[in-house]
């Protein structure tokens, strides 16, 4: 934001230093008819609230993060969240349990699932047991600790750059220019690495540890 204030500002003192080296021509253009002013933009200069982005059409950044396929990795990441939500309701159907019951499922030791929620130990044990033994739900889930986080950090980012102009460094360097390699699993491949190298001193897949699904979660 500093930089395009700072443009902002430049820019006012530029045209009054112009103004200021004018002639008056009050006399000569006193037959001439009057032009319509042109609107103004309301504020000051430095008050960029509700600046546009103002952003280079040349942006090279910019135009290939917003070039990104967004809606077609939602669809993708959409049916995973589809199939462990339905598993789970099927779950809690199967064990008599209140379909409104709330359950969160995240990663344990070893990205076996580990499912916590107000019910018996029991039937938390059995559920937890039945979702680790049932591979499509496994293979679901450990696709999900990795591509939802991915997703909304580029779908913020993004809303971020629409709205205020703000430019992602991070986002654009996972980013190609060759769109052919802009797929979901590149930019997570990307993504991930950055982690690790960001997060070399932390255990390894430490964001996928945190990583959790909740069902009947209240916001």
């Amino acid at each position: 934001m500093s930089l395009l204030t700072s443009l902002i500002q430049a820019s006012t003192r530029f045209q009054q230093a112009m103004d200021n080296r004018q002639p008056p021509a009050a006399d000569q253009n006193a037959n001439q008819p009057t032009k319509a002013k042109l609107p103004e933009a309301s504020g000051s200069p430095g008050d960029d609230r509700f600046t546009p982005s103002g952003q280079p059409e040349g942006d090279v950044g910019s135009l290939k993060t917003r070039q990104l396929p967004l809606g077609q990795y939602k669809q993708t990441v959409a049916q995973d969240l589809s199939f462990v939500r339905e598993t789970l309701r099927h779950k809690l159907a199967e064990y008599n349990l209140h379909p409104a019951t709330a359950l969160s499922v995240g990663k344990g030791e070893g990205g076996n699932a580990v499912v916590d929620g107000k019910l018996p130990e029991e039937l938390r044990e059995k559920i937890e047991n039945d979702l680790n033994n049932n591979r499509g739900f496994r293979e679901a889930f450990s696709r999900l600790s990795v591509t939802e986080p991915t997703l909304h950090f580029m779908d913020n980012a993004l809303k971020l750059n629409q709205a205020y102009g703000v430019n992602n460094s991070l986002l654009d360097s996972l980013v190609s220019e060759n769109q052919q390699f802009n797929g979901l699993q590149d930019v997570i491949h990307r993504y991930d690495n950055l982690r690790r190298s960001a997060g070399s001193g932390q255990p390894e897949s430490i964001n996928a540890q945190r990583y959790a699904f909740s069902l009947n979660a209240r916001a």
